[in-house]
């Protein structure tokens, strides 16, 4: 009957690799129970199933991301390729509802002439008195949206109680058949030009990344229609206007070249230094934290970079300190900061085009955070791989390994991090950052970071680890290390080592520092994979044997004398056949080698294990 459940397996195999639907998954599993197949094989093949679901998921997620990344480039291309603004809303409205999976999407745009907002866009529409709604502010959903600047969603719209619906909104969605809407602003400046929606006919509820995707849909179609109005109005201006013309061009060719350099994979440097050289000043971009991502040109001011709350909370870039702050948002999210230095003066289109770059910063922050989402989650499951790689593949766990970065071939360290708890939100963040600075990687283990990084020397790399994530995190940070593994083959040792030095550390009141197995005197030997009785020894007692060693005294004999007579002068004396001065002179010199605290109980100890193994050596 086994080949009968390794033909299910090689089955589900196969539907992964087709992108089979969801309820397929469930066919091995039922042939080999219709077919009498053995309890334990069918438990078998459903638990493969259960994996295989996971994988199907994980596979279907990356497709969507990638799918929300090509549109994004691709309604980028749209603005630089095309001066039609009708033909980029377009396109922009029909992306939304490719991304969002919705029966429909649309796009509305103030009058300020009658004070409210008109359908200008829509895309899968089949209701004529909905593709003419007209909404006041504060009216519905949308109404809202333009009246506060902030995205609103709903499950089931006209039933929903938040929004002050009218006669003449309710009855244009009930003939769409529309019940799930979601709204975002599209905003130049503190402005509200318009609305982006994506709806569906279905009760649906948005979530927050599909919410900061439509924003920033939004934001480039508010971009298109800026660029097209300034066009028009400076193609309509009479000839004093030409020089604004000019710096319209000028900004509409900046945009271009910033978007076609996040086109071409250009990295957050380039960006800065293009922006720089547009501007003619320095620029710089922080995350969202304040922290300094990029630099390029003269360092900020601290007070221009705590402005970009400022900037966000007023939706434009404002100037601080004798620089220009923008921040940098993908709809409600902010994810970091744009600081311009060396432009105390910035003229109104040059303020703009400063902001359009924090438009396109914003599409490469997204970027290069899902592309770090990405890459943190296949090196966090090589870490746990690595960990358990009991009945594994080692080649295919060594091949693994170097494409993520890491050789095999060196000797590692496994690090086991522990915060508080109040930190340990932050604590994997860290890490990560921790192991990619030392070419290694990192993965979680409940309320534990595991670092796995090339290094010999463990107790050295969990000091410098334990000391950098409590200045970052700024809470003591406890570190234990396990190895150094020779061969990946050996991290699960390293970890287990590791593990045990923690429990040690934590135990013995030892939290808030990094070290090793070996740093823990005998309850460290006794821990360790890599047990080291004579450099247990030589760490204990090596000054007192050098001493014998050099000068032909018996300071060590006289030590074990000492003790096993009870700590008495008298009785040691007794049984070295020497005067009790002697004994005591030579305990002073033991003093000055060992430390002033080698009688103390904890000490003791240590000496008395020490002794007891020297002598066992021989």
């Amino acid at each position: 009957m086994r080949a009968t459940s390794a033909a299910a397996l090689r089955r589900l195999l196969a539907l992964l690799a087709d992108n089979a639907p969801v309820e397929r998954f469930g066919e091995p599993a039922a042939l080999l129970r219709a077919a009498g197949a053995d309890p334990a094989e069918v438990a078998e093949v459903e638990a493969a199933t259960l994996e295989a679901l996971r994988v199907h998921g994980a596979l279907a997620q990356h497709r969507r991301r990638e799918a929300q990344l090509t549109a994004l480039f691709e309604t980028s291309g749209d603005l630089a390729a095309s001066r039609d603004l009708d033909t980029v809303l377009r396109a922009i409205v029909r992306r939304v509802r490719q991304l969002l999976g919705t029966d429909t999407a649309y796009l509305t745009l103030d009058d300020e002439e009658r004070g409210d907002t008109y359908m200008r866009i829509t895309d899968g529409s089949v209701s004529p008195v909905f593709q003419r709604l007209r909404l006041g502010y504060g009216e519905g959903l949308g109404g809202l949206v333009a009246k506060t600047a902030e995205p609103y969603a709903s499950a089931d719209y006209l039933s929903d109680p938040r929004f002050a619906h009218t006669a003449a909104i309710d009855r244009g969605v009930g003939e769409e058949g529309l019940v799930a809407i979601l709204g975002v602003p599209l905003l130049l400046g503190e402005r509200v030009i318009g609305v982006l929606f994506a709806a569906d006919r279905a009760a649906r509820a948005f979530t927050p990344d599909e919410v900061a995707l439509l924003s920033s849909l939004a934001a480039h179609a508010a971009v298109a229609i800026d660029a097209t109005k300034l066009l028009a109005e400076t193609r309509a201006a009479h000839a004093g206007l030409r020089a604004k013309n000019a710096a319209v061009q000028r900004a509409e060719e900046a945009h271009d070249r910033l978007t076609d350099l996040v086109l071409r994979g250009a990295d957050l440097t380039e960006v800065a230094s293009a922006v720089g050289t547009v501007l003619a000043g320095g620029v710089t971009v922080t995350d969202a934290g304040g922290a300094v991502l990029v630099q390029v040109g003269t360092a900020p001011p601290a007070e221009a970079v705590r402005a970009v709350a400022e900037s966000r909370t007023r939706r434009r870039a404002i100037g601080r300190a004798g620089a220009w702050v923008c921040a940098v948002m993908a709809g409600p999210e902010q994810l970091g900061g744009l600081v311009l230095t060396g432009r105390p003066d910035l003229g109104e289109a040059d303020r703009r085009l400063f902001e359009r770059a924090a438009v396109v910063t914003a599409l490469l922050l997204m970027l290069r955070r899902s592309t770090a989402e990405a890459e943190d989650r296949l090196r966090g499951e090589l870490v746990g791989e690595l960990v358990a790689s009991a009945g594994r593949d080692p080649a295919a766990l060594a091949e693994r390994a170097r494409r993520l970065g890491l050789d095999p071939g060196r000797a590692h360290t496994l690090l086991l991090a522990w915060a508080p708890a109040a930190a340990h939100g932050r604590l994997a963040e860290r890490a990560r950052r921790l192991a990619a600075d030392g070419g290694g990687i990192s993965g979680t283990d409940r309320e534990l970071a595991l670092l796995l990084v090339p290094h010999a020397e463990p107790a050295q790399a969990a000091r410098r680890a334990s000391a950098e994530l409590s200045k970052a995190l700024r809470v003591p940070v406890t570190v234990a290390a396990g190895g150094p593994a020779e061969g990946l083959g050996r991290v699960p040792g390293a970890h287990a080592e590791a593990r045990r030095c923690l429990d040690a550390m934590r135990a013995l009141g030892l939290t808030g520092r990094g070290a090793a197995a070996a740093d823990l005197g005998f309850a460290g030997m006794l821990l360790g994979d890599h047990a080291d009785a004579g450099g247990y020894v030589r760490a204990v007692l090596g000054p007192l044997l050098d001493h014998d060693a050099r000068r032909g005294t018996a300071l060590r004999r006289t030590l074990e004398s000492y003790y096993a007579h009870g700590r008495s002068l008298t009785r040691t004396a007794a049984a070295l056949h020497v005067h009790v001065n002697t004994v005591s002179q030579r305990l002073d010199r033991v003093a000055r080698l060992l430390g002033a605290d080698w009688n103390s109980p904890d000490r003791e100890l240590e000496l008395r294990v020490a002794l007891r193994v020297h002598a066992l050596r021989g």
